[in-house]
């Protein structure tokens, strides 16, 4: 009998059930090929960097990471099979991408248990409805309030309110700050004038743009990323606006100044990462660290890049604070207990059991002669 026992148990121990595993596996569901797949890419390889790195160092807790990932092409159908596939393959944390996939399987992730770190930014997943959902910095909603606070207290004219239109997309992710934003601005004084929907592929954007003319707005905010970005940019230098446009952070990056060329000059956005070329901040210097180690290059990063590796070093951070017991309640608990410090790649971030924003920090950036300059220190609202 005992020598019967004695067999089960090394069977369940050689076969890598529970505490005796020795991999962690984690998840990655990334567009790389999809309409957002301008800014996903760099974040993917971002992770993927980063968990090597952390492999070739040891792994975690003497434990290598076994990162699961696809690309989900920014297809929520997908995203889902993805999501239920790496479920039976036992990952015990994901690094997801969109919102409107995110928002999707919220339900099934707080079933599950599975601590979902996302690049969605969105603030519908902040509160008690989604307790293993964590956004990995300033949401979009913030992001807006930040910037509509900075054109409040910027604004010269005392004799009328600012007047701001929005520009977004008609998906969960471009959606997701507008009514916050409404809210927002009325409630210090600034008048929303207009609001217009430019597609994320689009290539013209000139009907938007001249109905967005007609409200004759200050400023226009926009909620996008880089393709559609570029072209509002280049058609409104064309038609001749002189309105200020500031993006939130998926509209604002080095690739944009690319794209857009000189019609990107001026353009402004509060973001909430350090860029590549700020190489005094400590973060950026490891960052480039492991990107040389890993690949051999030195080649300069996309803000995006940053992006994704705040997320990956943010969850293995969490994982090594979990010791052994790496349940999905355990890094939760971990998450949600923690103040983790990102080395001035972000501001700090502190998610707390009952609000779960990272932070509410951003610094205002410019693109100024073809170069992206920090343009203030922290922003408050």
């Amino acid at each position: 009998m005992k020598r019967a026992l004695l067999v089960v148990l090394s069977v369940f121990l050689l076969s890598g059930v529970g505490f005796a595993q020795q991999t962690i596996k984690i998840g990655g569901i990334f567009d790389l090929t999809g309409a957002t797949g301008d800014v996903g890419a760099p974040y993917a390889e971002a992770a993927r960097d980063y968990i090597n790195y952390v492999n070739k160092q040891g792994g975690v807790n003497g434990k290598k990471i076994e990162l699961i990932d696809t690309d989900y092409a920014y297809k929520i159908p997908q995203a889902v099979a993805s999501y239920k596939d790496m479920q039976s393959k036992g990952v015990i944390a994901i690094l997801g991408w969109g919102t409107g996939d995110t928002e999707a399987m919220a339900p099934m992730i707080a079933n599950d248990k599975i601590p979902y770190l996302s690049a969605s930014y969105s603030e519908h997943l902040v509160f008690d409805k989604t307790p293993y959902n964590f956004i990995c910095a300033t949401t979009y909603s913030d992001q807006a309030r930040l910037a509509l606070q900075w054109i409040k207290d910027n604004w010269k004219d005392k004799s009328r309110a600012p007047k701001v239109a929005l520009i977004y997309n008609d998906t969960g992710f471009g959606r997701s700050p507008i009514q916050d934003a409404e809210d927002f601005a009325k409630k210090i004084g600034v008048e929303i004038v207009d609001k217009e929907i430019v597609g994320l592929r689009d290539l013209d954007a000139t009907t938007q743009l001249l109905n967005m003319q007609k409200k004759n707005p200050d400023f226009a905010i926009n909620q996008h990323t880089l393709m559609a970005t570029a072209t509002i940019l280049k058609d409104a230098k064309k038609l001749g606006l002189k309105n200020q446009f500031i993006g939130l952070n998926w509209a604002f990056s080095e690739k944009l100044i690319e794209m857009a060329g000189d019609a990107s000059e001026g353009f402004m956005a509060p973001m909430p990462f350090a860029f590549w070329t700020e190489t005094k901040v400590k973060g950026v210097e490891f960052m480039h660290k492991v990107r040389k180690e890993i690949t051999g290059k030195s080649d300069a990063q996309p803000v995006n890049y940053t992006q994704g590796f705040i997320g990956a070093y943010l969850l293995v951070e969490a994982l090594k604070k979990a010791g052994n017991n790496l349940t999905g309640e355990n890094i939760k608990k971990v998450l949600e207990t923690n103040k983790f410090d990102m080395m001035g790649l972000s501001a700090d971030i502190a998610y707390k059991p009952e609000l779960r924003k990272p932070n509410l920090s951003a610094k205002m950036y410019v693109i100024k002669k073809g170069k992206i300059e920090p343009l203030t220190s922290f922003l408050k609202y």
